[in-house]
């Protein structure tokens, strides 16, 4: 296949696009059952600052979309699978786990590097959990993202499949933030990423903190020791442990940057800077440690 054709194909993927106005009709639906029931999951100011979030990050997405397209075009054309796998239907099933695969641990590494914690704390910004909070993503993390796909098209899966299949996975999250879904079935909630597991991830409670990255499978956390049940005798908080009480998405955006340097300038050494940006947030050269897997310790350890 020719770049070319391949960017003209590129072009068509106009899925999530059209899924934009299925997304607004549920946060419609969603918000007129909370008036209905008079309930509390909506702020407007919240809201607007949650939509301006899509736009922005649909305006900054777009380069590195476009460059990851090509890289993963090159790839797989240097890949000696390439006339192996096509777009079979089992390639696209494997693919799909494959997928899921990245999707963790690039969502895991955005919570566990604080740099790329400063692209993606936006969409935990937010101290209410519904559909609306999923439009609210964070513009800085598409800058990193694709690295953790460019390992896929070397096993000969087309540039195209993978952008798709990916989509896909996008659209399924969308319909796990809601406080409106309960539990599902155990069997779907052993193997699936649910409403339920999700609102734990959005979770400011230190139980729950950095916990359940799945996109469509919660398999990978419950592997790699990152799975945590939503308690009923704990409910989730949502937002950040400190949050930032603006609705202004361009500070929404970029607050966890100036943090960063903040730390950066006030450090003594060489090390130090390099742990504000590399490490876990929370980690700091002259305070209280409170990175996420020390402050579970330390409950644990109380044994509260």
């Amino acid at each position: 296949m020719e770049l070319s054709t391949a960017i003209q194909e590129l072009s068509q993927d106009v899925l999530l696009i059209v899924a934009l106005p299925i997304f607004l009709l549920a946060v419609a639906a969603e918000w007129y059952y909370e008036k209905y029931k008079d309930l509390e999951i909506y702020k407007g100011k919240d809201f607007l600052a949650s939509l301006s979030m899509a736009m922005i990050t649909a305006v900054v997405e777009f380069l590195p979309k476009v460059l990851a397209f090509v890289a993963f075009y090159y790839l797989h054309e240097w890949s000696p699978l390439r006339d192996l796998i096509g777009r079979q239907w089992w390639a696209f099933g494997l693919l799909f786990f494959l997928d899921d695969f990245a999707y963790y641990w690039f969502h895991r590494m955005n919570h566990e590097v604080r740099l790329f914690w400063a692209g993606h704390v936006s969409h935990h910004s937010s101290e209410y959990m519904n559909f609306g909070t999923a439009l609210r993503q964070g513009a800085g993390e598409r800058l990193h993202k694709y690295f953790f796909w460019l390992w896929i098209p070397l096993l000969g899966f087309d540039p195209l499949m993978i952008f798709v299949v990916h989509s896909f996975n996008l659209l399924y999250q969308f319909w796990t933030h809601t406080e409106l879904i309960k539990k599902a079935h155990p069997l779907i909630e052993f193997f699936m990423n649910t409403p339920s597991h999700h609102r734990v991830h959005h979770a400011s409670n230190i139980r729950y903190l950095d916990r359940n990255h799945g996109g469509v499978l919660i398999i990978w956390d419950r592997l790699f020791g990152t799975f945590s049940e939503e308690k009923d005798f704990e409910k989730p908080i949502y937002g950040l442990t400190v949050n930032i009480e603006t609705y202004n998405p361009i500070k929404v955006a970029s607050h966890e940057y100036g943090a960063i340097w903040k730390d950066v300038r006030r450090a003594k050494t060489w090390k130090d800077r390099w742990n504000y940006i590399f490490n876990a947030p929370g980690w700091s050269h002259d305070g209280e440690d409170l990175r996420a897997v020390t402050l579970r310790k330390k409950i644990y350890e109380s044994g509260k």
